[in-house]
């Protein structure tokens, strides 16, 4: 048997495995998250997957905060995040064309840099327009090296092989992270699980590992096209950081009128989650994400049971989660030129 094919059949065998496992850990919270040792009302901090870096169980998402109109109040929403123990701050090239990137580089002024562990995403998939987007968002950001870089949207089935093929936008990532401009590299994607199965599995085939990876996680991903049930297991296995995204999908599962905000936050910190990054623009968003890192202690089997019990029909359809059946989320499907 010839080594790709070795490949294949071992990583079909361990996706089998982490479905299998998955199943269970939604209904029985077996792949529940880990311990967290941090005083009740002090933030609690997880490790990134086998990187050793440790993040803020609450991340601060990036594309709100360009959608604050007030660019000062960005700035302050961010330092306040990190003087209250945020650690994690998400961005990307694309959102709010480029204002989120230009107004985090100006918080992390003034010593805040060294503070946080920074990650920001490209759209490029090919090499020199992802090489560029990277040199874009160093200079926005103002540092000269950024934590964390995640190819963004990964939602087509090509993009997998375009992106890690030849000539793609990981050959740019890795000379970039050669001359010390990353230090760690990932993937995001909201649309079907299976297509970030397809990602990793590629990068298997290529002898390259992720990471991290982000995805939807909240309550009604447990029931449609679920990240949680497929992807969460094998990321799980091979040590790569899960970065959980959408824990109130911008507020549309609140729309259900299930659940509460808190218990989105819980029950999407409750996975195994290395962070859950949570859109803030406003200070009053930011202390609801705050309060739920604060107060989060592991919930028990019945009370995942419950949650998901109450967002069962709901989420039985992806009604909740726009971005899984429409194309309203996908930046780079009304823009294709940002994939270059």
């Amino acid at each position: 048997m010839d080594s790709t094919k070795q490949n294949r059949r071992e990583f079909l065998g361990r996706m089998t495995l982490g479905v299998a496992g998955a199943k269970a850990a939604i209904s029985g919270n077996i792949l529940a998250a880990p311990s967290v040792a941090a005083p009740r009302g002090e933030m609690p901090y997880r490790m990134l997957g086998r990187s050793g870096e440790k993040v803020s169980l609450l991340g601060l998402g990036g594309y709100h905060i360009g959608l604050q109109h007030d660019e000062q109040e960005s700035i302050r929403i961010i330092r306040t995040a990190i003087d209250n123990g945020v650690n994690f701050l998400d961005n990307c090239w694309d959102y709010n064309d480029g204002a989120s990137e230009i107004r985090m580089g100006k918080a992390l002024r003034d010593g805040y840099r060294k503070k946080v562990f920074l990650m920001t995403k490209i759209d490029g998939q090919v090499k020199a327009v992802a090489a560029q987007q990277i040199d874009e968002s160093l200079r926005r950001l103002q540092v000269e090296t950024i934590d964390l870089v995640q190819f963004h949207e990964v939602i087509r089935p090509g993009d997998p092989g375009r992106i890690l093929g030849p000539g793609g936008a990981l050959e740019a990532a890795l000379a970039a992270k050669k001359a010390g401009k990353i230090r760690y590299l990932g993937f995001t994607g909201h649309k079907d699980p299976d297509i970030h199965l397809k990602m990793l599995h590629t990068a298997f085939q290529r002898g390259f590992t992720f990471d991290a990876v982000q995805m939807p996680l909240n309550v009604m991903d447990a029931h449609f096209k679920s990240f949680a049930k497929k992807v969460v297991p094998v990321l799980v296995e091979h040590g790569i950081g899960v970065l959980g995204m959408k824990p109130l999908a911008n507020g549309i599962i609140l729309k259900s009128k299930t659940v509460t905000p808190i218990e989105c936050l819980h029950y999407a910190m409750n996975l195994p989650t290395s962070v859950v990054i949570n859109g803030c623009e406003s200070l009053e968003r930011l202390q609801q994400g705050l309060e739920a890192a604060r107060t989060f202690k592991r919930l028990g089997e019945p009370e995942v049971a419950a949650l998901l019990a109450k967002t069962a029909a709901a989420g039985a359809r992806g009604e909740f989660e726009p971005f899984k059946t429409t194309f309203d989320f996908d930046g780079t499907h009304s823009n294709p030129s940002w994939l270059g």
